[in-house]
């Protein structure tokens, strides 16, 4: 058991949780919490760390074969990210996927076209981390990022996915427009959430090979990607309610699309 932070393991798993440049030189990141240690897929797993109350709680809670380090509470508790901390987190490969990756999967129960959504310039974790858990279940393909947003394997973004982090793909490209222009040619239809859309988001057709332009929190999307854009959507609004949280919006988008799919495959 390990019972001191001056520990080479404790000092390196505190520098995994701060900074995304310690996590991009070493390839790993860090996930917390026993459904997500639970669900690791066994070859990105590195280490699995659990605190003594909660072995001593759960002896079996890991199969067997799986290596387990045992920290002392304090110890854990210096490590983990959370207030809280449930007493396990392991430490996991990175994931690398290609522009195509995020076209390639048919999820079950979709139509089998590309469904993407394209963010540019998100800078909250919650709000990116809950996009990946939702894109997970509307049957989205992937997730393109743009340069500028929110490190996906950020502590807090990692804890919203719930897990989907394991199975979305996404891809962070270093020119959001050429990557936009190349699913363009690729035959994928654009459609910027825009507050100047003329068009309500459930009068477009999603059907065929789709993608969403999603902006930043503040400032929405740039207008040379919006220009980008087949079709600029807007999702309608009561009362005095400018716009959605950029999750909230993206989420409606991806059901909505998601909705037309499983009718078409209905029918």
């Amino acid at each position: 058991m390990i019972t001191s932070t001056s520990n080479p393991q404790v000092k390196q798993l505190i520098q995994l949780q701060k900074k995304a440049k310690e996590r991009n030189a070493q390839g790993v990141f860090v996930v917390e919490g026993p459904k997500m240690a639970l669900e690791v897929p066994d070859r990105q797993l590195v280490q699995t760390y659990v605190s003594e109350r909660f072995y001593e709680k759960n002896p079996a809670f890991f199969p067997a074969d799986r290596s387990v380090v045992v920290l002392s509470d304090r110890v854990f508790e210096s490590v983990s990210d959370t207030r809280t901390p449930q007493g396990v987190l392991c430490v996991i490969r990175q994931y690398h996927y290609k522009l195509e990756d995020l076209l390639g999967r048919s999820p079950e129960g979709t139509a089998g076209e590309p469904l993407l959504i394209a963010l540019e310039n998100l800078q909250d974790p919650g709000n990116l981390g809950t996009i990946v858990r939702t894109a997970e279940g509307a049957g989205v393909t992937g997730i393109l990022l743009s340069p500028d947003c929110v490190d996906l394997y950020n502590p807090k973004v990692i804890r919203s996915t719930m897990g989907a982090v394991y199975r979305m793909p996404f891809y962070y490209t270093e020119d959001f427009g050429r990557e936009l222009r190349v699913l363009k040619h690729k035959g994928v239809r654009l459609f910027a959430a825009h507050l100047e859309g003329s068009i309500p988001y459930d009068e477009e057709t999603y059907c065929g090979p789709s993608g969403f332009l999603i902006g930043n929190e503040s400032q929405g999307l740039t207008e040379e990607t919006a220009a980008l854009a087949d079709a600029r959507i807007r999702i309608p609004m009561c009362g005095q309610v400018e716009s959605l949280n950029a999750a909230v919006a993206a989420s409606v988008l991806m059901y909505e699309a998601s909705r037309q799919r499983r009718r078409r495959m209905d029918r």
